[in-house]
């Protein structure tokens, strides 16, 4: 009876899109733990020949790393599946022709090698972590402030994750700071934004109007 209330569920779909912190593990200072049973659905997904796509607004690692983290818990996952903020930030400045003046994690700068960065005219954060000083965000602040027209990208609005102690700030605390003190409204990049989402269909080859959570 599971099994046929599996097919007859799976028979409209044509992809799914997973979230992955949270849904598939926790995490934590050890590089975190699979939630029982997601390893399982995984594969069990991928046994249905639907699209699969992973969507993450983890901005503390690259997409390599990261991926090879979620290997070595067990999931069958490639790095083209995976869609996180950073690279599409990387795409949005390119296009644009900023130069940003980087608030993020240690472990994601190297995302950013190929973007122009001196005499910064806009401002991206992501989950930094520790780096979340007073000093770093003030020079971020400054920075903002001291442009005519100021542009602050945020890698996701998040208010707080879960790790395996306890509950952390996330990058929508420290971005709602910037954008009170220097008047601005952030350009999200990453969950929840429509255009990070349509970017993932857009790759499944699944229109928009077809979807559905």
């Amino acid at each position: 009876m599971a099994a046929t209330s599996w097919e007859d569920s799976v028979k409209s779909l044509k992809g799914v899109i997973l979230d992955m912190c949270g849904v598939l593990y926790d995490a934590g200072e050890d590089g975190g733990t699979p939630i029982p049973g997601s390893v399982e659905a995984v594969k069990r997904l991928r046994a249905s020949d639907l699209k699969l796509r992973f969507c993450t607004n983890e901005t503390q690692a690259t997409r390599e790393k990261f991926v090879a983290k979620l290997q070595r818990m067990g999931f069958e996952i490639s790095v083209s599946e995976v869609f996180s903020p950073a690279p599409a930030a990387v795409a949005i400045l390119k296009e644009r022709g900023l130069r940003p003046h980087l608030l993020v994690h240690d472990d994601v700068v190297p995302e950013f090698d190929h973007v122009e960065k001196t005499n910064p005219n806009c401002v991206v954060i992501g989950d930094a972590a520790e780096k979340f000083s007073y000093q770093n965000l003030n020079t971020a602040f400054r920075v903002l402030i001291g442009l005519e027209d100021p542009v602050l990208f945020s890698l996701g609005r998040g208010k707080y994750y879960k790790e395996d102690d306890g509950l952390n700030l996330d990058v929508g605390v420290y971005m709602k700071a910037l954008e009170y003190a220097c008047d601005v409204e952030a350009e999200v990049i990453g969950k929840p934004a429509p255009m990070f989402f349509q970017k993932v269909l857009d790759d499944m080859g699944i229109p928009s109007h077809e979807a559905h959570r």
